[in-house]
């Protein structure tokens, strides 16, 4: 006897009851409405808030998402800190253009960014790599990241050889700042904020850049810049 293809999953939904979000809701800037529902969500002590999927296209045009974590929201769009060998980081070199989707399920709510990724530049990573944990900091030395590898104890080795070349002294630059690592920005065409409500009748509202093709890296936080638009859910 076959399963229901649809069972359990189709009796799992929730049904949302979210009060409207009507365009007066708004924020002037997409930074400013970002800031508030972050805001939002960490007064909900929502998990990982600044988790975020990335999804890129490699050159053979094939998706792929992932989550990472969320280092910055600023004027210029979101950061976030990688291995450049990874296949993440060698999918954006081959085509900048990705997505990023902050699920943030406990408020119904989720926002998703479109745009254009480039690397920071190197003092940003290194000002960033040094405020991380000494272990963290060991671990990007240790992992040639989305590279094959035997089983976990090579990694485990590897990871120990590294931690006794560097000990834990105390200090941001007791562990050199690796030439294969660091970030990437996102500078956003358009970024929707989705608010789940009765009967599927969810409400989305994003903002565009104006003038995609003069303009596309607008300040997040210059309304001037950008335009509102309502999408049917």
């Amino acid at each position: 006897m076959s399963a229901n293809p649809t069972q359990p999953y189709a009796t799992q939904r929730l049904a949302y009851a979210s009060a409207p979000f009507a365009e007066s809701d708004l924020a002037a800037t997409p930074l400013a409405q970002f800031e508030r529902w972050y805001s939002d969500a960490l007064t909900a002590q929502v998990i990982e808030p600044n988790a975020m999927i990335l999804a890129t296209v490699d050159p053979d045009g094939a998706p792929a998402a992932r989550h990472v974590l969320l280092k910055a929201a600023d004027v210029r769009g979101f950061s976030f800190f990688t291995n450049y060998g990874s296949a993440k980081a060698r999918a954006i070199a081959g085509n900048p253009r990705v997505a990023l989707a902050f699920g943030w399920l406990e408020l119904h709510r989720q926002v998703i960014v479109r745009g254009r990724a480039e690397p920071v530049d190197r003092t940003e990573t290194e000002v960033y790599f040094r405020s991380r944990p000494w272990g963290s900091r060991i671990g990007a030395w240790a992992s040639r990241q989305s590279e094959p590898i035997q089983d976990g104890a090579v990694l485990a080795r590897r990871y120990q050889e590294l931690a006794e070349r560097w000990p834990d002294q105390g200090r941001d630059d007791d562990v050199p700042v690796p030439d294969h690592w660091g970030g990437f920005l996102v500078h956003p065409v358009e970024v929707e904020f989705w608010q789940g409500r009765p009967s599927r009748l969810h409400d989305r509202l994003a903002y565009l850049v104006r003038e995609v093709e003069s303009a596309p890296e607008a300040p997040l936080d210059l309304a001037d810049a950008w335009r509102v638009i309502r999408r049917q859910p």
